[in-house]
């Protein structure tokens, strides 16, 4: 017995699953899930993508309803039958995917989840002053629609934490980051441990898991494969429950060349769309072939507006700002700049990257109809259905896409299988120019290794490749230099062999590029 296997017995448990079975047609989401969290434990939750992490704890929370099996709460038996009755009980949750409504601020979002009448005002400073202390930062005047991915997933953080739960279940907490704020994070999660609240703890960074979690259930294709204490494994052997064999590491083979310019960014400058949008200053960069460049920065700092001036969704003032293979750009739309060799993969997978109620094939139509005209469409615009599912296919098996159906509704895959579908689809006209916005986020470790050395190899074949991310880890695995974005603003890029976490971390909290060496001084 191990010794977090003994204080679980010596406590008791707060939550215990017994034989939980939830079924999708001929799909076995969950197959008899055996799973028991302590009072004040932390316990991760891990799985590959589709491994089902996310249908199980949507009936925790009661957004679904079980099959089969029992759910026990303080050891008593009870039926979940929806979110308002999971929080009455204690259980609070952060999903992977929002439920925010665009037309609403930050404070009526999260009045929405409370149950009890608490004036606007009240909610607003509270939310304020707890994002403040947990290095959260959120304007709760703010409309939600004009906010990115990054900071909408503050919210969802900020209105858990205000239910005061006693588990409370996190998916993905600390991908919007900063190394220095994901430290304050894991010093407040400890702290909630020790006043006895449990958490149960859904990563794909698993040196996270293996430092601050107690206990981890791992699943594989809906069933439970191993019980473990993080502490006493590794990342690799962690990863290898998960996927059921060795998962490959990155290999970042030779230093990015010094080939011609594929993409230049010339003092581009952008103002701010609406109230809550980030100004673009002066930013450049030059992407050469063969090489990785790589963004870092904390969620809300203009990664989103970099990336619409890049894709072509806003078009520059001077043509001259975006300059693609050598030549102007910047008032070309998404799909000439398509037609000149760039591809781009957006943060948002559903609604942004795929239509979530059209099929993969029809997805992959809609977006290549004007690049791959001729493979995919005949005389007088007549779909080639063949051709269409032969590159479908294709995708699906390069990227090793898990689907419980021969051509589902992009909305039917789990988000990390979406993710590789989305990847896969560029990835697969092998364009010249590759910009990506968040390209693993919430995707296991096989799958993002997979992702991350295609990155690597497009980029050593001869083109050249953009990752914008906040998951540092990623950065440094895969590029061959780092900047930063900050306040509208780029820093200059670090080659990755000066760069380390605490001078990136330090960038990405604002300071001066020329102050990075100065203030870490400081800090020591």
């Amino acid at each position: 017995m191990t010794d977090a296997t003994a204080t679980t017995a010596a406590s008791g448990t707060l939550l215990r699953v017994a034989g939980i079975t939830k079924v999708f047609g001929t799909l076995k989401a969950n197959d008899a899930v055996d799973l028991d969290v302590a009072p004040g434990e932390i316990h991760a939750l891990l799985g590959e993508n589709g491994a089902g992490k996310s249908t199980l704890v949507k009936m925790l929370f009661g957004s679904l309803q079980p099959d089969a099996g029992t759910i026990f709460w303080k050891e008593e038996p009870v039926a979940v039958a929806n979110p308002m009755q999971a929080r009455a009980l204690g259980i609070g949750m952060v999903f992977q995917h929002f439920s925010l409504f665009d037309a609403l601020t930050t404070a009526e979002n999260i009045a929405l989840s409370l149950d009890e009448a608490t004036a606007l005002s009240t909610i607003a400073e509270r939310a304020k002053a707890l994002g403040d202390a947990y290095g959260l930062p959120l304007d709760p005047n703010a409309v939600v629609g004009d906010l990115s991915v990054g900071e909408r997933q503050r919210i969802e953080i900020i209105r858990c934490l205000l239910q005061k739960p006693e588990l409370i279940i996190l998916d993905e907490p600390t991908s919007v980051l900063t190394p220095q704020e994901a430290e304050k994070l894991f010093v407040t999660l400890d702290q909630l441990r020790g006043e006895g609240k449990s958490i149960l703890y859904i990563s794909h960074r698993l040196e996270e898991v293996q430092r601050i979690c107690d206990r981890a259930t791992v699943l594989r294709h809906g069933k439970v494969v191993a019980h473990c204490t993080p502490a006493n494994e590794t990342p690799a052997s962690l990863a290898s429950m998960m996927v059921g064999a060795d998962v490959a590491a990155v290999q970042r083979t030779g230093a990015g060349s010094t080939g011609e310019p594929l993409l230049e960014i010339v003092d581009l400058v952008r103002h701010a769309a609406s109230p809550f949008a980030v100004p673009l200053s002066g930013v450049s960069l030059t992407v050469r072939a063969g090489e990785v460049i790589g963004i870092a920065g904390v969620a809300g700092n203009g990664q989103g507006e970099l990336f619409e001036a890049l894709s072509g969704e806003v078009l520059q003032t001077t043509p001259g700002q975006v300059r693609l293979r050598g030549k102007d750009s910047g008032r070309l739309g998404i799909s000439q700049r398509r037609r000149a060799g760039a591809a781009f993969v957006p943060e948002e997978r559903l609604g942004h990257g795929a239509a979530p109620g059209m099929k993969l094939s029809e997805n992959l139509l809609l977006s290549r109809h004007r690049t791959d005209g001729k493979a995919f469409l005949g005389p007088l615009g007549v779909i080639r259905s063949g051709a269409i599912a032969r590159s479908t296919k294709r995708i699906v098996s390069d990227m090793d896409v898990r689907k419980s159906a021969e051509d589902p509704e992009a909305a039917a895959l789990s988000g990390g299988n979406l993710q590789k579908f989305i990847i896969g689809r560029e990835l697969d006209r092998k364009p010249a120019i590759m910009v990506v916005n968040q390209p693993t986020w919430g995707v296991d470790a096989g799958a993002a290794a997979h992702i991350r050395q295609a990155l690597i190899e497009l980029a050593r074949s001869g083109s050249a490749v953009l990752v914008i991310s906040q998951d540092l880890d990623e950065l440094f695995e895969i590029s061959d230099s780092i900047a930063v974005m900050h306040n509208g603003h780029l820093s200059a890029p670090v080659p990755i062999a000066d760069a380390t976490y605490e001078k990136i971390g330090l960038l990405m909290g604002g300071a001066e590029p020329g102050h990075a060496a100065r203030d870490m001084e400081v800090q020591a």
